[in-house]
């Protein structure tokens, strides 16, 4: 399965922000979408990724004091993307070995949307449904 077909299924909608917007405001909008990142961006460019760990960890650094500082400050700069070509498989060991959860699918240096861990296993248990049938329907036939 490629990502194509998880975008398909899933749809293409990505939650972005602004590296300007500080932590409290990305704590908001994370809560109230029920997402554990979002995709960094300025003019339509991906300068990083937020995430709940990124947060947890300058709070338990800093304090409630963290709460007014830009997520530029403590955004993750580096930042794995994946195609819309790219194998669910390949994205899996990417994520696995990189130890990240979130992956922006970038197709020209435009963001196309984002796949998550939980979009991985998803299509993992999917295909394995499938075969199962298909294994099901051959020895009943057989």
């Amino acid at each position: 399965m490629r990502i194509v077909d998880v975008l398909q299924s899933k749809g293409t909608a990505v939650l972005t922000v602004a590296p300007s917007v500080t932590v409290r405001q990305v704590i908001d909008d994370m809560a109230r979408h029920n997402v554990g990142a979002l995709v960094v961006v300025l003019n339509n460019e991906v300068l990083g990724m937020i995430s709940e760990r990124d947060i947890i960890r300058r709070m338990h650094r800093c304090g409630a004091g963290a709460l007014g500082t830009p997520i530029s400050e403590i955004m993750s700069t580096t930042v794995f993307t994946c195609a819309l070509g790219d194998s669910v498989d390949s994205l899996a060991a990417t994520m696995t070995e990189h130890r990240i959860r979130h992956l922006p699918v970038v197709v020209d240096g435009a963001l196309r949307g984002i796949v998550s861990i939980g979009d991985v296993v998803k299509s993992r248990m999917d295909e394995l449904e499938t075969e199962r049938d298909h294994l099901e329907s051959y020895i009943h036939r057989g």
